[in-house]
């Protein structure tokens, strides 16, 4: 259960485990702390847990137990004095300190340099590896956010720029002015996907592949939807987690036919390889198209220790085309159009294509040159 793997971020040189350890949940203060936060003694054992185990890529966010969760990770690293072995990420957009205050939100440039600052004082460094805007505010242009992302790099600030949760146009927009004006090009896009939320493959996977943003992934057990906890039931599901409490998967819309069918499937798969229904579902995320790492969260050292292990095993063809076809999302229009059926009549219905896997060998200097 060590990670001794580590695959390039998009279309730069930085070199990320494919396990990101999440800390939203560091601290009980404020938003995602509370009943399911963590204690500083539990998340300390958590932080040093996943780098012993020779992870390297920490995700973190202002808005994270309102700040705690960044206060926490400073603190750590500070103890371990290994700051350059850490590939630190935190992201900005949300008004978390100032309410009524319109610049204390949103994506602007003095947000922004507000907020790095706040951030750095909180991780007590000097520099963030990879800064990320959080949330698409709808307001702000995106030639606004890249500039402000090249003057931190240049500035020594920040190592790397990418976005989370925006609309595949924004960030088109982003890395397409970036390209044009030689500023610092995006690396990465943060943004859920699992199982049960497929809806990025359409728009985001060719856009990133297209591009150069590596992206990485939230919620890859579908908010605990797929780690085994949970089963149907006349009120809509039976278990002991967050999903069953007061505000949980009702009101998230996630306790529909549909998913219970895929966590039906994904428990006849793991039942088959011998695994848990969390570390096949996490593995099923690592090895999709397009994706450079998956944000792990954990509670405590066990449920860690379970979700690092989830690359150490590969999901058979077979197995993986029943959780393929059990989770397929609907196809958007126009996307049925660039079908390999509709497509041949593009082609005079000759047989036409990309150069073929294998053409271009890709780099790896270890033994395993890929993931699972």
């Amino acid at each position: 259960m060590s990670m001794d793997r580590y695959y390039l971020l998009g279309r730069s040189g930085l070199r990320v485990s494919p396990l990101s350890l999440g800390t939203m949940t560091f601290g009980k203060e404020g938003t995602y702390g509370g009943p399911w936060g963590s204690t500083e003694d539990v998340s300390r054992t958590l932080f040093h847990r996943y780098l012993d185990a020779g992870g390297n890529f920490v995700d973190t966010a202002d808005l994270y137990t309102h700040g705690t969760s960044e206060t926490l990770i400073g603190r750590f690293l500070e103890e371990r004095g290994d700051r350059d072995r850490v590939v630190l990420t935190t992201k900005y957009t949300y008004n978390a300190t100032r309410p009524g205050d319109p610049n204390a939100g949103g994506n602007s440039r003095k947000n922004m340099l507000r907020a790095v600052e706040a951030s750095l004082k909180r991780l007590r460094t000097d520099y963030i590896d990879l800064y990320l805007l959080h949330t698409w505010d709808r307001l702000t242009p995106a030639e606004e956010v890249v500039r402000t992302f090249d003057d931190l790099v240049r500035a020594g600030k920040i190592r790397y720029a990418g976005l989370s949760d925006v609309p595949s146009w924004y960030a088109a927009r982003a890395q397409t002015w970036a390209e044009a004006h030689a500023l610092t090009p995006l690396i990465n896009l943060q943004l859920q996907y699992s199982l049960v939320e497929r809806s990025l493959e359409h728009e985001y996977v060719p856009l990133a592949q297209t591009l150069g943003l590596g992206i990485t992934t939230w919620s890859p057990l579908g908010s605990g939807l797929l780690s085994g906890k949970y089963r149907p039931s006349e009120a809509g599901a039976q278990g002991d987690g967050r999903l069953t409490s007061a505000v949980g998967g009702q009101q998230l819309g996630l306790f529909t036919e549909r998913n219970w069918r895929i966590v039906a499937a994904l428990e006849q798969v793991s039942r088959e390889l011998g695994r848990d229904m969390s570390q096949v579902a996490l593995n099923w995320v690592a090895t999709q198209p397009g994706v450079g790492s998956v944000i792990i969260g954990a509670t405590n050292p066990k449920q860690l220790d379970g979700n690092l292990a989830a690359l150490d095993f590969t999901i058979p063809e077979g197995l993986r085309r029943q959780l393929d076809e059990a989770s397929a999302p609907p196809v958007p229009f126009p996307h049925g159009m660039f079908s390999n059926p509709y497509q041949l009549n593009l082609h005079g219905h000759a047989a036409v294509g990309d150069k073929p896997a294998g053409y271009t060998q890709p780099v790896f200097t270890g033994t395993a040159p890929r993931v699972g």
